[in-house]
């Protein structure tokens, strides 16, 4: 039985079966739908990815045509930092706990630490420091 048979008839019942399998019928094509979206998306950001490192190259290439910089290669988008909402300037990241240390020889150690690695003081987190007597 057919849908238009039914609503011909003027029966406000369906068989147990057909509705199952229209249903299943419309879960199907929703998920279908689903992953044709995905895959534009994903396509779309390779595209996009594709246009902008050439841009880039591009414009690289032109200014050291002219003699503005030197050409040299873009760095790798995977090396820089992570994309992350930054703290304030004057924001830390927690506590911190002093084990046999000053205050002043934690910063001290915070500031060498931040200046090595070159992430920002606030964007590092501190639990404690411990000062080791040899």
């Amino acid at each position: 039985m057919g849908l238009l048979k039914l609503a011909a008839e003027g029966t406000t019942q369906m068989p147990l079966g057909e509705a199952l399998s229209i249903s299943g019928n419309g879960m199907v094509v929703v998920l279908i739908v689903l992953v044709v979206l995905a895959v534009l998306v994903l396509l779309i950001s390779k595209m996009v990815r594709a246009a902008q490192g050439k841009a880039a190259e591009e414009s690289v290439d032109s200014a050291a045509a002219i003699g503005d910089v030197p050409a040299v290669p873009a760095a790798p988008a995977a090396a820089s930092a992570p994309a992350a909402v930054p703290l304030p300037e004057n924001q830390s990241a927690g506590t911190l706990e002093l084990y046999d240390c000053t205050e002043k020889e934690a910063a001290v150690i915070m500031a060498i630490v931040s200046n090595e690695s070159g992430v920002p003081l606030n964007r590092l987190e501190f639990k404690s420091i411990k000062a080791i007597e040899k």
